[in-house]
């Protein structure tokens, strides 16, 4: 658990490249790019975010080992997580949060079962990338902990963003 807690973070949220169609005018132009958008999971027992860029294709540490059912009944005593999908974009003040949409999921190790919607989590990265803010459905202790991520990956990302993003995760 200690070793845990000493390794740092390594992985940082992805950030707009150049771009893709400058210069070239044939294939792939108007295509969507994931570039700008950063898986961040969210451990509610541990009150503890965290980026893994695994989990653009479904292999995160935590999803990793696990097969996952549509069934909550198959992942029970399994340990919850909040998986959101984060865009950013950039507007004349500078970088900002544009797209913050949570999914469900559980993850019982034990068991090597989990719960999560797929479809769900494909809809929800969409409307990440789609500018969309659907946080509204998290419990407040995790609203909390992922508004304190956001704004110490970036103050100025965070002041940036959209007022309803502050309103959203705001806990009373």
């Amino acid at each position: 658990m200690a070793n845990e807690e000493t390794k740092k973070q390594k992985l940082g949220f992805t950030i707009i490249k150049n771009d893709p169609t400058d210069g070239h005018k044939g294939f792939g132009i108007g295509s969507l790019s994931l570039e700008n958008v950063s898986p961040v999971f969210i451990d509610i027992q541990e009150k503890h975010a965290f980026i893994d860029i695994g989990a653009m294709h479904a292999k995160s540490d935590v999803e990793r080992g696990i097969k996952f059912t549509t069934d909550k009944a198959d992942s029970e005593g399994g340990k919850p997580y909040w998986l959101v999908w984060v865009t950013i974009d950039f507007k004349e003040e500078g970088p900002y949060f544009a797209g913050v949409t949570a999914c469900e999921m559980v993850v019982n190790r034990e068991k090597r079962r989990g719960y999560k919607i797929l479809a769900d989590h494909v809809n929800k990265m969409d409307k990440s990338m789609k500018r969309k803010i659907i946080v509204e459905h998290m419990d407040d202790v995790s609203k909390q902990v992922l508004a304190e991520f956001l704004q110490s990956h970036n103050l100025e990302m965070w002041g940036n963003s959209d007022e309803q993003l502050r309103n959203d995760l705001a806990v009373n």
